[in-house]
């Protein structure tokens, strides 16, 4: 296994991609929490939990990216 150079982490980048992209989409299902289209799809708000899922990833890459520069 080839060591990785010090300092250079893709999950820091990743991380905060996914968990910027998480706290946008959170926010657009909360301000459209009770619109009418969402009839269309089962009353489900899609934004809301691909937001919460992409949120959650995005925060657990950078727990992990943290975690791994204590050590």
């Amino acid at each position: 296994m080839t060591s990785m150079p010090e300092g250079l982490d893709v999950r820091v980048p990743i991380g905060g991609l996914f968990t910027a992209i998480g706290v946008l989409l959170v926010g657009f299902g909360l301000f459209t929490r009770h619109d009418p289209i969402y009839q269309r799809s089962l009353g489900i708000d899609i934004d809301l939990w691909w937001g919460g899922a992409l949120l959650v990833f995005g925060l657990a890459l950078l727990a992990l990216a943290r975690r791994s520069r204590r050590s």
